[in-house]
C-alpha cells in the first residue's frame, strides 16, 4: 500500500470501505476497497467470492480488478476508478432523463448482467449505487460490487437477506430459498422505471410494506399468476393486500410502449416468467429500428419532388457548354422542369474525368429569356394527349412576375392614336345592334356614340379611326333624342 496515495474516503458499507487513491509512480487515480474481515494467508483471499468472481468476469461493462494486496492482515481490492455511481448520478439531476439516455445504460447494465450470468453467477445486489458511471450523460456504465455475488449452479439454501429491499424481488421477501438468477431481472426493473421517474418504484419502509408497494402496482397475484408465491405467503403466515394492476403507462408516462412492455416483463411475480438477460436484450426496445428519429428527421433538408436521391458532389457539376438557344439563354435547369441530368452536366463520368486541380464552378448557368422558350419545351405538354402543361411552361409564367427579372414589355393592346383598327368579326347583328343601342341611348348622346360604335360589333363592319372623332368635352343635352329598345327603357326608368 506504499506505493498508493489515499485522497479521499468514498463510502464506508457493511463489507468495507471505499477510498479515492493515486498511484504514485504512474499517477493513476483507482479505487481501493478496504475488507474489514482479516485474512491470514492468501489461500483464505483466494477464496474470497468477490475475487473469484471478478478473475473470471472480464467485461467492458464490469469493473476491472487491477491488483489484490495483502498487508497486516488486512485485504485490498484495487480497481480502475469510476466517477461517480448511478443513484449520485440521479440524485444531481434537475431534468429527467431522455429515453435514449435511459436505454443507453440499461443496455449496457443488461449486457454487463449478461455477462455474469452466463458465465454461471448472478449478483444478488443489483441496484444503482452498485452502477458505476463515467461521463456527464452516463455513457459508460460498468457493474460493480460482487461481494453478494454465487454461482447458479451452487446448491440451496441461499440467505433470504440480499440486495436492498427497494430493488429485492419478491420471492425474496417471502423467504424463499431456492432463488435464483431471475433476481437480477427484477432489480433491473426497478431501476429501469427510476431512470425514468428519477424516484424509486417500490420504496418499502419494511418487508412487509415492500410487498404492500409491490401489489399497489402489479395488483394481488392470483394462484393462476404465481402458485409458489402463495404457498409461500402461507408458510410464513402472509396475508395478501387487495389491489388492481396499476399500468406502467399511467405512472411513468414519459416511457415508450416498447418500455413499459420490457419493464412489465421484468417484473413479473412468478420468476420463471421473467424474461432472461439474452431475451432483453434482443427486445424491441433495445433495437436501432426503436430509436426515435425526429432529430434526424428535423435535419435533413427538404427535397425537390423529382428531384433525384442519388446526389452528385459539387466538384463532379458541369456546366452546359454548347447549348444555348437561340435567344442566347439556357434552357431551364432542374428534374422538375423536365431536363434530364445529362443537359445539365451531371454527366456520369464527370467526378471521375476530373483533374485533381479542378475546381467547382463560380456561378451556374443563366436563367432562360422569359420571352423565348426553345420548341421542345412549347410542345413537351402534348406529349400525354394534349391536355397537361409541361412544368417549363408553369415556370415560364410563374418567373414572368417575379420582382428583379427583366422582362419584355407586352405588345401594346391599344392602337396608335389616328390609325385605323382592324376589322373584328361578326358576332351577331341582335347582339351587337342591342349591347351598342342600349349602352349608347342609356350613357348620353357622346357616350352612346362612342361605346355604341365599340361595343356594336353586329354589323361586322371596320371600326372607324380612333382619331376620327373629336372628343366631345361635354355631356350632351337632356333634350336630344333617345334611342329605343330594353337599355333605354331600363335607362329611362332608373334616370327618369
Amino acid at each position: 500500500m506504499n506505493r498508493y496515495k489515499v485522497t479521499k474516503v468514498l463510502g464506508d458499507g457493511t463489507y468495507g470501505s471505499v477510498l479515492r487513491a493515486q498511484n504514485k509512480s504512474t499517477g493513476e487515480t483507482v479505487a481501493i476497497k478496504k475488507m474489514k474481515q482479516k485474512y491470514y494467508s492468501w489461500e483464505e483471499c483466494m477464496k474470497d467470492r468477490e475475487i473469484q468472481s471478478l478473475r473470471k468476469l472480464i467485461h467492458p461493462n464490469i469493473v476491472k480488478l487491477k491488483e489484490v494486496i495483502r498487508e497486516n492482515d488486512e485485504l485490498h481490492l484495487v480497481f480502475e476508478f469510476m466517477e461517480a455511481n448511478l443513484y449520485e448520478f440521479m440524485k444531481g439531476r434537475t431534468k429527467m432523463l431522455t429515453e435514449s439516455k435511459v436505454r443507453n445504460i440499461m443496455f449496457q447494465t443488461m449486457q454487463a448482467l449478461h455477462h455474469v450470468h452466463k458465465h454461471g453467477y448472478f449478483h444478488r445486489d443489483m441496484k444503482p449505487e452498485n452502477l458505476l458511471v463515467s461521463g456527464d450523460a452516463g455513457q459508460l456504465v460498468k457493474l460493480a460490487d460482487f461481494g453478494l455475488a454465487r454461482e447458479i449452479r451452487a446448491r440451496p439454501p441461499f440467505t433470504d437477506y440480499v440486495s436492498t429491499r427497494w430493488y429485492r424481488a419478491p420471492e425474496v421477501l417471502l423467504r424463499s430459498s431456492t432463488y435464483n438468477s431471475p433476481l437480477d431481472i427484477w432489480a433491473c426493473g426497478g431501476i429501469m422505471a427510476e431512470l425514468y421517474t428519477l424516484r424509486p418504484l417500490f420504496p418499502g419502509s419494511s418487508e412487509s410494506d415492500q410487498i404492500y408497494k409491490v401489489c399497489s402496482v402489479l395488483g394481488t397475484p392470483s394462484a393462476t399468476q404465481w402458485p409458489e408465491g402463495i404457498k409461500l405467503a402461507q408458510q410464513i403466515g402472509f396475508r395478501w393486500p387487495t389491489f388492481v394492476h396499476t399500468p406502467l403507462e399511467t405512472l411513468i408516462p414519459m416511457a415508450s410502449a416498447g418500455g413499459c412492455d420490457i419493464m412489465n416483463a421484468m417484473m413479473s411475480w412468478d420468476p420463471a416468467r421473467r424474461l432472461s438477460t439474452a431475451k432483453v436484450l434482443a427486445h424491441p426496445y433495445f433495437e436501432a429500428s426503436s430509436m426515435p428519429e425526429s432529430n434526424a428527421a428535423a435535419s435533413r433538408l427538404p427535397q425537390l419532388p423529382g428531384a433525384s436521391d442519388a446526389r452528385k458532389p459539387v466538384e463532379g457539376y458541369r456546366p452546359p457548354q454548347q447549348q444555348q438557344q437561340a435567344g442566347g439563354g439556357f434552357p431551364p435547369p432542374g428534374d422538375v422542369l423536365g431536363q434530364s441530368a445529362r443537359d445539365r452536366g451531371w454527366g456520369g463520368g464527370a467526378r471521375g474525368s476530373m483533374g485533381s486541380g479542378s475546381k467547382a464552378p463560380t456561378a451556374l448557368p443563366q436563367l432562360p429569356q422569359l420571352g423565348k422558350q426553345p420548341e421542345s419545351r412549347k410542345t413537351s405538354g402534348k406529349s400525354s394527349g394534349g391536355q397537361r402543361k409541361s412544368p417549363g411552361n408553369v415556370y415560364l409564367r410563374m418567373a414572368r412576375y417575379q420582382p428583379g427579372v427583366q422582362q419584355q414589355p407586352l405588345p401594346s393592346l391599344r392602337p396608335a392614336m389616328g390609325a385605323a383598327a382592324t376589322p373584328m368579326p361578326a358576332m351577331g347583328g341582335g347582339m351587337g345592334g342591342g349591347m351598342g343601342g342600349g349602352m349608347g341611348g342609356g350613357m348620353g348622346g357622346g357616350m352612346g356614340g362612342g361605346m355604341g360604335g365599340g361595343m356594336g360589333m353586329g354589323s361586322g363592319a371596320p371600326m372607324p379611326a380612333m382619331g376620327a372623332a373629336p372628343r366631345q368635352d361635354s355631356l350632351p343635352q337632356v333634350g336630344g333624342a333617345k334611342p329605343s329598345g330594353y337599355f333605354a327603357a331600363h335607362a329611362n326608368r332608373m334616370f327618369g
